[in-house]
């Protein structure tokens, strides 16, 4: 008797909140994500370094892969998270870190990812005007033809090897709403 080969039905969501590491980690730390990385997507630079994208002059913002199980955690339940780990509504920054790498972006892998960032935004912007807060600028687009670099092995799971590592992650204080 064979054995089937079990098949996989992992998915990958991007996104960029600043700073990657801490991002990484929040994302690693929720059940059913199954992998990340950090990388640099969404510029014009082919094969992008830190220090490069650290200029501005690329165009690519630090970004997280995160691989996941979506019979264990959906696609929403990612966004919930992206919405409140950094503040949507500061442009090209985030706290004290400056610049379009850390912009803002959800970058989609197909088109139902697309059509749920775009309604999970819409709820999130009207719990942020309830507050009084200003306007998302978060950059929703398809991740189609834009390629994912690897960042260096030394930013991998940076805040597990260095655990008082800088986390570099503000927020808006407002909930996400259920």
């Amino acid at each position: 008797m064979n054995e089937a080969t079990p098949i996989d039905t992992s998915e990958i969501a991007y996104f960029a909140t600043g700073c990657f590491w801490g991002a990484e980690r929040r994302f690693w730390n929720l059940d059913g994500v199954t992998d990340t990385s950090v990388g640099y997507m969404g510029g014009h630079s082919p094969h992008p370094s830190y220090e490069e994208v650290c200029t501005g002059k690329t165009g690519h913002a630090e970004m997280v892969a995160v691989t996941f199980d979506p019979s264990r955690i959906s696609y929403d339940r990612l966004l919930q998270e992206f919405w409140v780990m950094h503040d949507p509504t500061s442009l090209n920054a985030q706290g004290g870190d400056i610049g379009t790498q850390y912009r803002s972006a959800i970058y989609t892998a197909t088109d139902d990812q697309h059509q749920a960032a775009l309604a999970s935004q819409d709820r999130y912007q009207s719990a942020l005007a309830k507050a009084g807060l200003d306007e998302i600028v978060t950059e929703i687009r398809s991740a189609a033809g834009i390629e994912y670099f690897l960042a260096e092995e030394y930013h991998q799971k940076y805040l597990a090897k260095n655990p008082n590592g800088y986390d570099c992650h503000s927020s808006t204080g407002v909930a996400f709403p259920l």
